[in-house]
């Protein structure tokens, strides 16, 4: 019995240490990343023509606020194209509506529903791909808005010497409903602290679709998209493609901005078991020990199996007071600048990190994943095979 007692008070500690651990050290990266600031670009008069390329999929939430900020560059010269798959889409009737506000910005849309790999997404982009005039691509997800400096600032990033491809972090301002709110809660309060942490320590594997900048001539040397159509991480496959050749990936400053809506719990688990799987694919190993980013209820467990060790009483509660701390510290830190702090949502915060560790738990236990209405089984490569 006293051996069982020693293991449980250890394991105690050690949930504790864990918890802990990691929110501090996730709330100094966010800290480090947003006090190290950003000067401001200067944009010679030689900048790079770009071509901003806009997979399409549906009349998303705010698509058109979201497709004009792209309209309103501060920038010399650039051209948008878009690409659906479906004459029927919804979207068309947004961009038609853009064309007509913006009549002198080049515009081009492509209709195509030609498939060429398991991935809609990018068999949607290598059909653009033809369309696009400039030596300067710029891949950014329909849902992303920004203002008029995004292009000054990622091509400014993307001339640095031995760059080959240059990404965005993102901040995701939820539409109304509870579920919107835990789901932007999931970008802002885990997804972008964990990036923001692997970044404090060295790691450059970070690539995501809200924005891929990359030269013409770079895309070409790593085989065009084709090789990545099957893909379900197509972003992270891109940037490690990349790196191969012996390019840097690097993040911006530039922070773009998402509307986050989520109309049903369904929704709100679908799209993040996706997200689950996706970094499970990516990381197979490492992903059995994610729930160690968990803090609260990693935290709490360390905290109630601690209750009969009244010697380890003082200790309990001060690892447990610092995760707790440190976790709403990064909550308020992910709203700084961007809005008024919502103190009426400081109780999703518990039921938020709840649900990260459910949804961690069925990922774990599936290879199949959801998207836009299509089903995909996802084999330990990250390589999608249709379903349905």
């Amino acid at each position: 019995m006293l051996i069982t007692h020693d293991l449980i008070a250890t394991f105690g500690v050690a949930c504790l240490i864990a918890g802990c651990g990691y929110e501090v050290m996730a709330l100094i990266a966010v800290m480090v990343w947003k006090l190290r600031g950003s000067g401001p670009v200067t944009v010679p008069a030689t900048s790079p023509a770009v071509t901003l390329l806009k997979p399409l999929c549906g009349a998303e939430e705010r698509l058109y606020e979201n497709l004009r900020s792209f309209f309103l560059q501060n920038y010399r010269e650039f051209q948008i194209v878009f690409g659906v798959r479906d004459a029927a889409d919804p979207a068309i009737a947004t961009v038609e509506r853009l064309v007509k506000e913006f009549p002198d910005i080049p515009t081009k849309l492509v209709i195509n529903a030609q498939q060429h790999g398991s991935n809609r997404k990018v068999s949607n982009l290598i059909n653009m791909l033809p369309y696009a005039r400039n030596d300067v691509l710029a891949i950014v997800d329909s849902d992303a808005h920004v203002d008029e400096t995004y292009l000054e600032k990622i091509t400014a990033a993307l001339a640095q010497d031995g760059v080959g491809l240059v990404t965005c972090t993102y901040r995701s301002v939820p539409a109304q409903g509870l579920w919107s709110r835990l789901g932007a809660m999931y970008i802002n309060d885990w997804y972008i602290p964990s990036v923001l942490l692997a970044w404090l320590f060295g790691h450059r594997g970070f690539a995501s679709g809200q924005t891929l900048c990359l030269r013409r001539d770079t895309l070409e040397a790593i085989g065009g998209l084709l090789p990545i159509a099957n893909h379900l991480a197509d972003d992270y496959e891109l940037g490690e493609r990349v790196r191969q050749i012996g390019l840097h990936a690097v993040l911006s400053d530039y922070v773009t901005r998402t509307e986050h809506y989520e109309p049903t719990l369904d929704h709100l688990l679908g799209h993040e078991i996706r997200w689950m799987r996706t970094i499970r694919a990516l990381r197979p190993q490492g992903f059995r020990f994610l729930f160690v980013s968990f803090s609260l209820p990693l935290a709490l467990l360390g905290a109630l199996l601690l209750l009969s060790v009244p010697s380890l009483g003082t200790l309990s509660l001060t690892l447990f007071a610092m995760t707790v701390t440190a976790r709403l510290s990064i909550y308020a830190a992910a709203r700084w600048g961007d809005e008024r702090l919502n103190l009426a949502d400081l109780w999703l915060v518990p039921t938020r990190d709840l649900l990260l560790l459910w949804v961690w738990w069925r990922a774990l236990r599936t290879s199949r994943v959801i998207w836009r209405g299509h089903e995909f089984s996802v084999d330990a490569e990250g390589v999608m095979r249709g379903l349905r």
